[in-house]
């Protein structure tokens, strides 16, 4: 994946825009805000032949899965820093991209690096999890900063090996375009959208059209996908990024303006029994 090409140093920002960190007590991992922050970078270690890598902190410990629950009847599990005997596959992180500039990493157990809500005792915890089919999915999303490259090292490539579902939208580089006051994207989020038919499907080949949305208000999302289709009373939809499946988008949208690809479905539509 060239996200991590030739990486020496980097750091992970998350979908709610603050990065990974390593706490002080050289044991819990977290967020925070302060990108320059030391304890936010991180140090890439290619596994030779395997498109995997580790990342180890500034106290020289590696981010590890572990099986531990971060709450008891939670699906969550810790995620700490630790210096293991021999450097198994709970250090081990598969990134995977998601067809845009996001990446994902995934665990040896299948799940995925995720950040935490706004409340405690979740705020600002990391965990490793299965993305659930609400506004949460997000929170698996990373971007990755470069800090430093290793020019010693030969280059790696690394397999992009993340779900591909046939229904999902193609990947292309977000347009630059103007909001509907005549101004640069600004502050505001592309929306690509496309209508399905009956069973939910979009013709193969279809070029998605595409406009600069502001704010992050479902029904007003839903008043302009209407007025650019030409249509009344649709469900909005969009793709699980890991099971393909359709479901409907009825929260307010994520932060930090994340281009989306969205389904306008009719209410009689069969394939909203697809997010069954």
């Amino acid at each position: 994946m060239e996200s991590f090409q030739g990486a020496k140093y980097v750091r992970l920002r998350s979908h709610h825009d603050k990065y990974l960190c390593a706490g002080e007590d050289q044991n819990i991992v977290n967020q925070t805000r302060d990108g320059a922050d030391r304890s936010a970078t991180w140090q890439v270690e290619f596994i030779e032949g395997q498109s995997k890598i580790r990342l180890k902190s500034c106290y020289n410990r590696y981010l590890t899965a572990t099986e531990m629950p971060f709450l008891l009847g939670w699906t969550g599990k810790k995620v700490l820093q630790t210096v293991p005997s021999r450097l198994d596959s709970s250090v081990e992180w598969e990134p995977v991209q998601d067809g845009n500039s996001h990446i994902f990493l995934k665990t040896k157990y299948g799940t995925y690096l995720r950040v935490n809500g706004f409340t405690k005792p979740w705020k600002d915890r990391v965990t490793h999890d299965v993305p659930r089919r609400t506004i949460t999915q997000y929170w698996v999303f990373w971007e990755v900063e470069v800090t430093e490259i290793d020019m010693i090292s030969p280059s790696v490539s690394l397999a992009e090996s993340g779900p591909s579902p046939s229904t999902s939208p193609p990947s292309r580089p977000s347009p630059t375009s103007q909001d509907d006051s005549g101004n640069g994207r600004g502050s505001g989020r592309v929306i690509y959208y496309a209508v399905g038919d009956d069973n939910g499907n979009i013709k193969e080949g279809y070029e998605w059209p595409y406009f600069i949305f502001k704010g992050n208000d479902m029904y007003s999302l839903t008043v302009k996908l209407e007025e650019q289709a030409g249509l009344q009373d649709i469900i909005v939809c969009a793709h699980h990024p890991f099971t393909g499946k359709l479901f409907p988008v009825a929260l307010e949208l994520p932060p930090n303006n994340v281009p989306m690809h969205l389904v306008l479905l009719q209410p009689s539509s069969k394939g909203l029994r697809r997010a069954d």
